[in-house]
C-alpha cells in the first residue's frame, strides 16, 4: 500500500510540543538517542526498543574472502549501499594489509553510491562517486544497471544488512560477475524484552506510532511478535490506530508488502521522519470536542484542556476515549467496565469504573465535563462536535 499522506499547508509540526501527549516506539539502535531526542524536542513519550544489532564483519572469513575476490581482477563497478558499511570495509582492508591494493582498485571503478551517506564515506575515502539515485533505494540502483550491458562486467555489491538477493541474481542473469560484500549483518538484539513489552503496548495501542529507520528492524519486530503468537495482532494495529512510521520506502518494504499502510518522509532522515510524526499525529491521532463549554483535544496519553496538557493514566484516559466515541450519549458502567485496562473482578468492575471516574474529574481540572446519569452510566457535556 502507499506510505500515509502528509498534510500539506499550515502545520502544528513547528510548535514545540506538537507530539506532547504522544508516545512513540522506537527500534532503532544505530542513533536512537539522537532519534529519541528528535522527538522528546517536540513533546513526545518515548519508548525505547532496539530490535536489532550491527554485527562488524571485520574479522570475518566472509569478508576478507570476498576482498580478495575483489583484488584478483580489475572491478568495473561497485555498489556501495551504506556509508556506514563501505567505512567499515575500508577499515577492515588496513588492517589486513590490503587498504591501498583495495584503493587502486575501487579507483579504477564507477562507484554507484544509494544515497548521500554512502557518498559521502566514498568521497571522505580519497574517491570519486559515479552516480547515486534521486529515491536512495537500491531498486533504481538495479534498473541503472540493468539498462546497460553487464555481459563480462565484475561488480561488487556492499550488503547493508541482509543479503539483497534479487539484485545479486538479477545482475548475474544479466551477464555479470558478482561479488558480494558482507561487511556487517544484523542480529536480533541481545535484550529483547523492550521489544516484546513494545509489541504488547503496540497490540495494545497504548502507543500511538513505531518508528523504523531499517527493514532488519522490522523483519525483527514481526519474528518476535511471531514467535509470542502476536504477529498478525500487531499488524491490525498497524492498519488500525497505530501508525508504522518507516524512514523511507526500503524500510517501509516488509510492511508494504503485508498490506500496512506507513507513513514516511519526503526524505529518508530521521530529522525528517520526526518532523512527518509531528504532522501526521496532532491532524490524525486527536480528538477534538466541546464538553461542558472546555475545548478538549484528546491524544494518546494526555488531555489538552483549553489548551493546558493534563496526562492521564491508562484507566481514565480508556474512560475517556470511550466516552468520546459517543459525545453526549450516555454510556453504561458495564460498557466502560469492558475498556480498562487489565482484568478485573466482577465484584469490583463497578469500584474500577466509579474510580477511573473519579480520577478522570480530578484530572480534567475543570467542572461539568463529565456528568453522570443517575443509574444509567456518564457521558460528556457535549451540545455539538468542534468543527476545530
Amino acid at each position: 500500500m502507499s506510505a500515509l499522506p502528509l498534510e500539506g499547508g499550515s502545520s502544528p509540526e513547528t510548535a514545540p510540543d506538537a507530539l506532547a501527549g504522544f508516545t512513540v516506539g522506537v527500534t532503532a539502535t544505530r542513533r536512537r538517542e539522537e532519534f529519541g531526542a528528535l522527538l522528546e524536542r517536540r513533546g513526545a513519550r518515548v519508548v525505547s526498543a532496539p530490535a536489532i544489532r550491527l554485527v562488524p564483519l571485520a574479522e570475518d572469513a566472509d569478508l576478507l574472502a570476498a576482498t580478495r575476490q575483489s583484488l584478483r581482477a580489475p572491478l568495473d563497478d561497485v555498489v556501495v549501499t551504506t556509508g556506514v558499511g563501505f567505512r567499515g570495509w575500508m577499515a577492515a582492508a588496513e588492517g589486513w594489509g590490503l587498504s591501498a591494493e583495495l584503493g587502486e582498485h575501487l579507483a579504477g571503478a564507477r562507484l554507484l553510491t544509494r544515497g548521500p551517506k554512502a557518498r559521502g564515506a566514498v568521497r571522505a575515502a580519497g574517491l570519486n562517486d559515479h552516480w547515486t539515485p534521486s529515491t536512495e533505494s537500491c531498486h533504481e540502483v538495479k534498473e541503472h544497471l540493468l539498462a546497460q550491458d553487464l555481459r563480462g562486467r565484475r561488480i561488487a555489491v556492499q550488503q547493508h544488512g541482509e543479503p539483497l538477493r534479487d539484485f545479486v541474481a538479477d545482475l548475474r542473469a544479466a551477464g555479470a560477475e558478482v561479488i558480494e560484500i558482507p561487511v556487517y549483518r544484523w542480529l536480533p538484539y541481545r535484550d529483547i524484552s523492550p521489544l516484546r513489552r513494545l509489541i504488547s503496548q503496540t497490540v495494545s495501542g497504548s502507543v500511538d506510532a513505531v518508528a523504523f529507520t531499517s527493514a532488519p528492524a522490522v523483519h525483527a519486530m514481526l519474528n518476535a511478535a511471531r514467535a509470542d503468537g502476536l504477529e498478525e495482532a500487531l499488524l491490525a494495529a498497524f492498519g488500525g490506530s497505530v501508525v508504522a512510521a518507516c524512514v523511507g520506502p526500503v524500510t517501509a518494504d516488509p510492511l508494504a508488502s503485508r498490506g500496512v499502510p506507513t507513513l514516511q518522509p519526503d526524505r529518508s532522515r530521521l530529522g525528517a521522519l520526526a518532523r512527518a510524526l509531528a504532522r501526521h499525529l496532532p491532524e490524525h491521532g486527536v480528538t477534538r470536542l466541546v464538553a461542558g463549554g472546555h475545548r478538549l483535544e484528546i491524544r494518546g496519553h494526555a488531555v489538552v484542556v483549553d489548551g493546558e496538557l493534563r496526562p492521564l493514566p491508562p484507566a481514565p484516559m480508556a474512560v475517556l476515549k470511550r466516552l468520546a466515541d459517543k459525545p453526549g450519549h450516555v454510556v453504561s458502567r458495564a460498557d466502560l467496565r469492558t475498556v480498562l485496562p487489565g482484568s478485573v473482578a466482577r465484584d469490583s468492575a463497578e469500584h474500577a469504573v466509579e474510580m477511573a471516574i473519579t480520577r478522570l474529574r480530578r484530572a480534567l481540572g475543570p467542572g461539568g465535563i463529565v456528568e453522570t446519569v443517575v443509574k444509567r452510566g456518564y457521558r460528556l457535556a457535549c451540545l455539538y462536535e468542534a468543527g476545530l
